[in-house]
């Protein structure tokens, strides 16, 4: 095998490797028990051909009965190896098992670092004075220079959808993108209604906007005016598509499937990008224990898969959302 730089990938294609030639090396000791049960029962025959041969077979009934010593000592050792192999398969597949969990792990850590980005973008621009100045003293002119900021920041980040100022009646008074949002109330969403109530950064959970028309996650920010008081809320919608940048770099087996699932067991990003919001997990008992909260980390073996699962721990200031990442791996 070609050697590379990346010791996931290495691990991963090795331990694949090292089940294929335990298989394999299976299917020869199977070859080997075959001959030595042949080579017996060719012995037993000769054994009793050889005492009807009376004195002219005696000789013959010696090969006959070191032919039988030797297959019942050929089956003998290759029923040890069959033990000893089947314990190195075992052995692989915990190694697997614990790679796997570390896989799982990595993911939803580096998930937590990009949406605790987010969670520190929308309060930093919150506090820009382009944002509080529309909304302490709404013009054309205060909301073009708003939208001008808005733009230029979705320019640069690139991982948004949009960008919105809304007022304390939840109107949206200026969009980077959809002007046609522009208007618009939403007093009666939560996510608007909880910036607003608890004075603090509310996260929804990944959604399908019809709005930005995509799959995305919705952070919003109280903001400010100079006396600390709540005068409106700045809100950001992150294009969900930008953390298959994180899974498309997990290196696994073909085989292998990996997802990341919601509170609900519902898969909101797969390796293979199907089933999003629309397939539950809650069948698989690994599943079932990373969202009992009895076990944030473990795998489970079940239907010769392994079900590696890590419960999100979130990142400083972000708690995380309850996610949990499970990847499966085939142990047959």
């Amino acid at each position: 095998m070609e050697k590379t730089k990346d010791n996931s990938l290495n691990v991963s294609l090795l331990m694949g490797e090292l089940k294929q030639d335990n298989q394999k090396m299976q299917g020869v000791m199977k070859k080997i028990q075959d001959i030595s049960t042949k080579s017996n029962i060719l012995a037993l025959n000769s054994g009793i051909e050889a005492a009807r041969a009376g004195e002219a077979g005696r000789g013959f009934a010696v090969v006959a009965t070191e032919i039988k010593k030797f297959a019942e000592e050929s089956l003998n050792a290759s029923k040890e190896s069959e033990t000893l192999i089947k314990s190195i398969q075992n052995k692989a597949n915990e190694i697997i098992a614990v790679r796997t969990v570390d896989m799982a792990f990595d993911t939803i850590d580096k998930i937590d670092r990009n949406l605790f980005e987010r969670n520190c973008d929308v309060q930093a621009w919150a506090t820009f004075d382009a944002i509080k100045d529309c909304l302490v003293n709404p013009t054309v002119e205060s909301k073009r220079t708003a939208q001008a900021f808005m733009n230029n920041i979705y320019k640069i980040y690139e991982v948004y959808f949009d960008l919105f100022v809304l007022d304390l009646s939840g109107n949206i008074i200026v969009a980077s993108q959809n002007q046609d949002q522009v208007g618009r109330n939403m007093a009666d969403r939560e996510w608007f209604k909880e910036t607003v109530e608890k004075n603090t950064v509310y996260v929804t959970d990944m959604y399908h906007s019809s709005v930005v028309g995509g799959y995305t996650m919705g952070y919003s920010s109280p903001v400010h005016n100079d006396a600390g008081e709540v005068i409106g809320v700045f809100t950001t919608r992150f294009n969900w598509e930008f953390i298959y940048d994180i899974i498309d770099k997990v290196k696994m087996d073909e085989k292998s499937q990996l997802y990341v699932v919601n509170q609900e067991g519902y898969i909101i990003a797969s390796k293979d990008r199907t089933g999003i919001l629309k397939t539950k997990l809650t069948h698989l008992k690994a599943v079932n224990t990373v969202l009992s909260g009895k076990e944030t980390r473990g795998y489970i073996t079940e239907n010769n898969q392994i079900y590696a699962y890590c419960l999100t721990e979130g990142y400083n200031a972000y708690k995380g959302k309850g996610w949990s990442v499970i990847v499966a791996e085939s142990i047959v």
